[in-house]
């Protein structure tokens, strides 16, 4: 059994002023998938680095200093680990990293946000067409290998109307475009992967994952469910509960995301 979370820290040297310290200490998970660390490994504070005694593995974005930037934390040391999915354009990126467990791959994935009709949209489509490509072979290398692939992470894309709050409002807005919300349906139904917390919770509202710092977003709880587990479907065949670490109030986040964590009995 695994416990495993998704936390996008929104840049880890100002969460570990704002308190991912104690939660890196404390937190039941057995791996833990980090986005937008924005930092290489000379940059990560040393009060992170020895919380909660983890294995790292950094992928720092080496294109734009002090962007994006992913990491798997882990428990027990991984039997390999490995940057970038093939991709001139994006292993360089801070956009993906994975390692190998026993019986497991799992990655950290920070899928390009984008930014309707500029190139930055341009971008996350380029992104999302190569990455689907890269998904379909890791799949079947894992089944052929008699593993599981998981892939948790900030994905920057809503889904469905129930996986953000004011889906009226954001028809034309990067993240729940049309394009975008049928490139995860093809991944799902197409491709065989399987939406881990929707899987489990079929018909909630949410649960959101993140909300903007602007207004009262946090307080009316007017998120985005963008964080996800997306596995083979084994794997989410054995997921047994899921749940988002919501923080107790707005001055207490870390992060505007909020880790989403999800425990497999496999």
């Amino acid at each position: 059994m695994r416990t495993i979370a998704t936390a996008n820290v929104n840049g880890i040297r100002a969460a570990a002023k704002k308190g991912i310290v104690p939660w890196l200490e404390t937190t039941e998970a057995d791996v833990i998938l980090l986005q937008e660390v924005r930092a290489d490994d000379t940059q990560i504070p040393a009060e992170v680095r020895s919380a909660g005694n983890w294995h790292w593995h950094l992928a720092p974005s080496l294109t734009a200093k002090g962007r994006a930037g992913v990491a798997v934390l882990t428990r027990e040391p991984p039997e390999a680990t490995r940057i970038g999915f093939g991709s001139d354009e994006f292993d360089t990126a801070g956009r993906y990293a994975e390692v190998d467990l026993p019986g497991l791959t799992v990655a950290s994935l920070y899928l390009p946000s984008g930014e309707t009709a500029t190139p930055r949209q341009e971008e996350k489509e380029r992104f999302m067409a190569a990455f689907a490509d890269y998904l379909a072979a890791a799949a079947k290398r894992c089944t052929d290998a008699g593993r599981e692939l998981l892939v948790c992470g900030d994905w920057n894309i809503a889904h469905n109307e129930i996986d953000l709050k004011n889906w009226r409002g954001n028809k034309k807005s990067a993240g729940f475009l049309p394009e975008e919300r049928a490139w995860l349906t093809e991944l799902y139904t197409v491709r065989g992967f399987v939406d881990v917390v929707r899987h489990l919770h079929p018909d909630t509202e949410g649960p959101y994952s993140w909300w903007s710092y602007r207004g009262r977003a946090f307080d009316n709880d007017t998120g985005w469910r963008i964080d996800l587990h997306v596995a083979t479907p084994n794997l989410a065949a054995a997921a047994t509960s899921a749940r988002v670490e919501r923080a107790p109030s707005h001055d207490t986040r870390w992060s505007d995301h909020a880790p989403v964590l999800v425990t497999y009995d496999k």
